[in-house]
């Protein structure tokens, strides 16, 4: 079909035109008390007179350092990404639509959430709305003004991908149906959670008396869910340090406080269950539930998209609902999907409690809240506490059904509507071994056999993940082994680049030095494969081919996906490197390589060793780039007499877009060469090293 250029033109003009008149948002200012701080690294302190002020000060903080992460973000929660991306970015509008995140928030968010956290949440939004008007050349969509609201849409639409619901739906829309429909005795298949360590040692096992926490979830490098670091105070109680994502997050995600400490890593249990409706056949918008034919539920989802790079365009889509949730319609049936947090509102609230948690019990407290449906957390504090939790809203399901598979949608009782309470989560709280660690593997499996929580306990339904990690294989073995820890070895085991002979990748390496009858050059990979000491220093010449061959495995069985042929992974290694490199045994630092901007440096640690570096681009540049992995981290210890000490490093710098900025990669270097920080989170040691300090309305 043509159409006429002016059509097209008055089109054109329409889809890019928007007010840059932003006047009204300008006296936000004035309702707020509040100072930044900017240290030498770029890092900023906020303060301010309360908990709000505060809030609004972060969000202008961040706005300065990543305004365009942000629009694109609130693009995402809005469902507005196809008006102005085009139609592949339509696929997330439809998600948002679908799942009907925003009717819930409309429906809950004035009764769901505390006044003081709406406040809160409504002081960052303005904080970006008052950027917005100081710099309105930088504004590209029109989504103004922004309120608490997308905040909350945005934290519900994240966590579900965190623990990988979109996987899910993608398989719904394949070719054929995925999976068979579970009749009454299943086995429960464990979820597959990737990256992140967390270690917590008590008192009575650091050889100077000393609580020590290493807070280092693994992220991407760059992007909207790269690390960015914040310190936040108010003249209320809040005064919080650590990392959070530039996407919008108003709250310290991994930090600590002058008492306490926590992180997080990815788990992911069994959360969301998939129901094949019995329909129909002369109507498929009837389905059958408890012998009875209901309707399901029809609502208009509008999808604008841009065509043609400039076309404005509305699609109109069906958005059903059943009983049991929301629901698709495929060639090869029709689906409910039900997920765990359905509904659920109250994140940004569950992360504020914990920021303001002073002790052990506050802490808990701020847990109790449950609205997480996912993270591990490990923790610490001054008292000498530790503890490791393996959260989940995990949900209370009828017993002799395989709940991996998809489960018949005619029967109402396996419905489920409620979770495992919260304290009877597998936790970990002060064990007698004295530590804890965390590495995204079973939560029966994080300290000392004597002190592992009861597996017994649980049901199979229950969905708990059973799967161990290199890393937590060899955190436990190194902890067990060394007795009371000095500082040095709490570091050193944060920074171990090792593989575990318990270990699947150890396995799999050996299997491909037991490979018969092969011919040079790959006898010639297998014989450095067999000198390898499983290790990735920088200067080791074993690891860019063991860590090549391993590396598919790790990929394949963190995905869920089939492990590749380990003859075929070898072959493929062996003549990538001598194509790319020349030879099998280059040094690990002249192929793992922390890139950014013009600093390309070597650094050492791989996939899913406790010193974590994933790279990519070996197929086209000769060397891998650092992509994800170990970023922003920290090592935070409370001597005998309770003094506070916190060392941290950030992979690239404060400046999260901007390449001219001094603090793009200032360090860079530093962390490559794991050497650590003070983060100046205590004031007097934080004089002296402000290099700006001002009021958003300057």
């Amino acid at each position: 079909m043509k159409y006429p250029i002016a059509l097209l033109l008055a089109a054109s003009l329409m889809g890019c035109s928007q007010s840059k008149d932003f006047k009204d948002y300008l006296v936000l200012a004035d309702r707020y008390d509040v100072t930044i701080e900017r240290d030498s690294y770029g890092v900023p302190h906020v303060h301010g007179k309360t908990d709000a002020d505060a809030a609004f000060g972060l969000a202008y903080a961040q706005a300065e350092d990543h305004w365009q992460l942000l629009e694109d973000s609130f693009l995402l929660y809005r469902g507005k990404s196809g008006k102005y991306k085009g139609p592949d970015a339509a696929v997330t509008d439809f998600l948002v639509q679908w799942l009907g995140i925003w009717e819930d928030v409309e429906a809950g968010y004035e009764t769901a959430l505390k006044p003081e956290t709406r406040t809160y949440l409504q002081a960052f939004a303005d904080g970006l709305n008052y950027y917005a008007a100081k710099h309105p050349e930088v504004v590209s969509y029109d989504l103004l003004p922004l309120s608490g609201k997308d905040l909350v849409a945005g934290s519900m639409l994240q966590h579900l991908l965190f623990w990988g619901f979109d996987n899910h739906i993608k398989e719904l829309n394949a070719d054929v149906r995925a999976r068979d429909i579970s009749g009454g005795a299943g086995v429960i298949r464990e979820g597959s959670p990737v990256g992140s360590n967390a270690i917590a040692v008590a008192p009575h096992y650091s050889e100077d008396g000393a609580t020590r926490l290493a807070a280092n979830s693994h992220q991407p490098t760059t992007g909207p869910v790269a690390w960015y670091e914040a310190h936040i105070q108010s003249d209320e109680g809040l005064n919080v340090m650590g990392g959070l994502l530039p996407a919008g997050s108003p709250t310290i995600s991994v930090g600590f406080t002058e008492n306490t400490a926590w992180s997080a890593t990815v788990n992911k249990p069994d959360l969301i269950d998939i129901y094949v409706l019995d329909t129909d056949p002369g109507n498929p918008m009837r389905y059958r539930l408890d012998g009875e034919w209901l309707e399901l539920q029809q609502t208009d989802i509008r999808i604008e998209v841009k065509l043609f790079g400039f076309l404005p365009w509305t699609v109109t889509r069906k958005a059903l609902r059943a009983v049991h949730g929301p629901v698709m319609q495929t060639k090869h049936g029709t689906y409910a999907v039900r997920y765990a947090g359905m509904g659920e509102l109250r994140q940004m609230e569950q992360w504020l409690a914990m920021d303001k948690a002073q002790n052990m019990e506050e802490w808990l407290d701020a847990m109790r809240i449950h609205a997480f449906s996912s993270f591990n957390f490990a923790y610490a504090d001054r008292d000498g506490n530790i503890l490791f939790v393996h959260n989940s809203l995990t949900p209370v399901r009828k017993s002799g059904y395989d709940w991996q598979q998809y489960l018949p949608g005619d029967d109402s009782s396996l419905i489920w509507s409620e979770y495992i309470p919260f304290d009877d989560l597998p936790m970990v709280i002060n064990p007698a071994s004295g530590y804890v660690h965390s590495a995204n593997q079973s939560p029966f499996q994080v300290t000392a056999d004597a002190d592992n929580p009861d597996q017994s306990r649980y049901r199979v339904e229950d969905g708990f993940p059973t799967r161990m990690t290199n890393r937590a294989y060899r955190g436990l073995e190194m902890l067990e082994s060394l007795g009371p820890i000095s500082e040095q070895e709490f570091f050193d085991i944060k920074h171990d680049k090792a593989y575990s002979a318990s270990s699947r990748s150890w396995a799999y390496v050996q299997a491909a030095i037991a490979l018969p009858d092969l011919d040079a050059p790959y006898t010639e990979a297998q014989g450095i494969l067999q000198a390898w000491d499983f290790n990735t220093d920088i200067n080791n010449t074993g690891a860019a081919l063991g860590t090549c061959v391993l590396g598919g495995e790790w990929t394949a069985e963190s995905r869920g996906t089939a492990v590749p042929d380990v003859h075929q992974e070898l072959i493929r290694c062996t003549d990538l490197l001598i194509d790319k490199v020349g030879r099998l045994d280059p040094s690990w630092g002249e192929i793992n390589r922390h890139i950014r901007g013009d600093i390309n440096l070597p650094v050492g640690g791989g996939p899913d060793t406790l010193r974590a570096i994933y790279g990519r681009g070996m197929e086209e540049d000769g060397y891998l780039t650092n992509v994800a992995g170990d970023g922003l981290y920290y090592l935070i210890a409370w001597s005998a007499d309770g003094k506070q000490s916190i060392q941290g490093i950030h992979h690239f710098g404060s400046a999260t877009l901007d390449a001219n900025s001094p603090h793009y990669a200032d360090q860079a270097e530093a962390f490559a060469k794991e050497m650590l920080r003070d983060p100046w989170f205590d004031a007097e040691r934080r004089k002296g090293n402000i290099t700006r300090s001002y009021r958003p309305q300057d």
